[in-house]
């Protein structure tokens, strides 16, 4: 067997494993079509490398996959990963572009790609802002439980007290859970309207959100919803970057993330 070629199928049976794991030896080598002895052959060279571990189970991904998780985590910050594709989008789009994180109960502005139109939205990188009441806090929510978004909710000092409003507010959160993607039209800002999406890591678990900005001569209802798909697809590309893949599963949902068809 070609060197390259026994590379490739080591590298196979780690995607089989990631994706089916535990799995046995004899599934391993119907599914990739080897012999018994040669599946026998390349797991244990990866078992070796502590890349698969050989349990009563069957085998499983091993602690060296972790270190080197960690390692490219350490060597590629998410602005760093982030920013080609955030100039991408501002460039494909003439608005600003957000990335932001969650910082307990509040968003922080993590990178902005300023527009081009005369007239632009502007963020400080470093600054806070609230949850429930913005487009990137509302994406950076949209995995959470209800009662994880009344509390995001009522955390905010600028989301209305009743609780009607609150109640619209949680449908609101459903609606853009099933979209992929929340909007903020005018409601943390004046003049300002966004279009965001969620970020995820390797496990499926959304770890940042990205958004366009701008001015509502700009930005009005039909555009915001023309940008859902750039913009998410902007994210999913950050999140490959990140391990996800549509396989990817969160680990509290069991749902699987698919990515938004071609």
């Amino acid at each position: 067997m070609r060197a390259s070629q026994t590379l490739q199928r080591g590298l196979d049976i780690l995607d089989l494993v990631a994706c089916g794991g535990p799995i046995g030896l004899r599934e391993i080598g119907e599914s990739m079509k080897l012999t018994r002895s040669t599946a026998h052959r390349l797991t244990a060279a990866l078992v070796d490398r502590d890349l698969v571990r050989n349990t009563p189970y069957g085998y499983q991904l091993g602690p060296k996959l972790l270190v080197l998780a960690e390692t490219a985590r350490l060597q590629r910050p998410l602005t760093a990963l982030a920013r080609p594709h955030l100039e991408a989008l501002a460039r494909d789009h003439l608005d600003a572009v957000n990335l932001a994180i969650r910082d307990r109960d509040r968003v922080r502005y993590m990178d902005q790609i300023r527009g081009a139109r005369r007239m632009t939205v502007r963020s400080v990188v470093g600054e806070l802002r609230p949850m429930a009441t913005t487009a990137l806090g509302r994406a950076l929510l949209l995995d959470d439980a209800e009662n994880g978004w009344r509390r995001a909710y009522e955390a905010d000092l600028d989301a209305p007290c009743d609780e009607n409003a609150q109640i619209a507010w949680i449908e609101r959160m459903r609606e853009f859970r099933d979209l992929g993607a929340a909007f903020d039209i005018e409601e943390n800002e004046d003049r300002v309207r966004c279009v965001a999406a969620p970020v995820r890591d390797s496990g499926g678990r959304i770890v940042a959100a990205i958004s366009i900005s701008s001015l509502p001569q700009y930005l009005d209802d039909n555009r915001m919803a023309q940008l859902v798909r750039p913009v998410t697809e902007t994210a999913n590309a950050i999140a490959r970057e990140l391990g996800w893949t549509a396989r990817s599963i969160d680990r509290r949902t069991r749902r699987p993330h698919a990515q938004p068809a071609d």
